[in-house]
């Protein structure tokens, strides 16, 4: 459900509240998801109160004492060696996303200067738009961790028209996914979609848990969006750098397309996403109108630019008028 808009002005509580929740949190959502079957362990008796792992049976995989896991999960990762937090990596069995996250927050908790700058406008440099612009043939943008997008080619703009009808800017994939009725239509499995760009949102918090602009996001969209906050409460993360993407464009149809995300290296926090369609596949097809659509907005648009100056000011300084000199 997607609550009522929000006033300009209005005060939205930061989420940013107490690190060692995320912590706790975290660590209680991960033991809750492996049964003592998928540890190794023998499942004595059979009424469990937890579910998942017991915290003693998670210090007894990670080689710690039952007290010191407790001080763990309670939220307190200040100081923990590196080893201990690979020991509960493991025994915990995270994937790659979730143990960088691990690492992350630990980080985060040894961390003294706690302030919640905003940070600095992000900008693409002209070189890297020029980058994009050379690309005709795919759709191309730049984002940063927000999933704020900063820049695309024509044919990412197209691709994302759905997004842009929207005034607010800079676009942003993930108020798109949770506050636009349209986009449940766009993306052709939206359940799919919205775990996704929640779990990545987790990961980019912590990364960079004092973040103004992503707390005043997450806050937004928490209050807004009953299933922004159902998910944000999962602790689920992921990376997104390589997959599918498949969506319902309103001018031609279904895409199936699959992205690579590149991060680059002299802009930190941005990132260059590609996507692509199997050659001589429907979805490559329907590229190649999409590309022809664009073509003729930009078209309409040149057209309409030069009728409005021409209105205002006169004829366009170069253009033909059809009057015999």
């Amino acid at each position: 459900m997607t609550g009522p808009p929000i006033a300009v002005g209005t005060q939205i509580t930061s989420w940013f509240v107490d690190s060692r929740s995320d912590v706790r949190e975290f660590l209680v959502s991960r033991r809750a998801k492996i049964t003592p079957d998928q540890a190794g362990l023998p499942a004595y008796g059979g009424n469990r109160r937890v579910p998942g792992l017991r915290r003693e049976e998670v210090a007894l995989l990670a080689g710690v004492s039952i007290d010191y896991y407790t001080r763990l999960e309670r939220g307190n990762l200040n100081g923990v060696s590196e080893s201990v937090l690979e020991a509960l990596a493991h025994a915990l069995q995270l994937d790659e996303a979730e143990r960088a996250h691990l690492f992350d927050l630990a980080h985060a908790a040894s961390t003294t200067t706690r302030d919640r700058r905003r940070p600095a406008q992000q900008r693409v440099r002209p070189s890297v738009q020029r980058i994009l612009d050379a690309m005709t043939d795919a759709p191309a943008y730049v984002r940063n961790g927000r999933r704020d997008i900063l820049a695309t080619n024509r044919l990412g703009h197209a691709l994302y028209s759905e997004m842009y009808a929207d005034p607010a800017r800079p676009v942003n994939v993930v108020r798109f996914v949770f506050l636009n009725p349209r986009a449940r239509m766009f993306f052709l499995d939206w359940h799919s979609a919205a775990n996704d760009v929640v779990a990545i949102l987790r990961t980019e918090a912590g990364r960079n848990p004092y973040d103004q602009g992503l707390s005043d996001l997450v806050g937004e969209l928490s209050v807004r969006s009953d299933e922004f906050a159902t998910r944000w409460a999962a602790h689920n993360v992921r990376f997104h750098r390589t997959g599918l993407k498949d969506i319902h464009h309103p001018v031609v149809g279904d895409l199936h397309l699959t992205f690579e995300a590149m991060d680059l290296p002299a802009d930190p926090g941005l990132s260059l996403v590609v996507y692509s369609a199997e050659p001589g596949s429907p979805s490559a097809d329907a590229l190649n109108l999409l590309a022809s659509w664009a073509a003729t907005l930009e078209q309409s648009d040149e057209i309409s630019v030069a009728e409005a100056a021409q209105e205002a000011d006169g004829p366009v300084p170069g253009a033909v008028t059809g009057t015999e000199p």
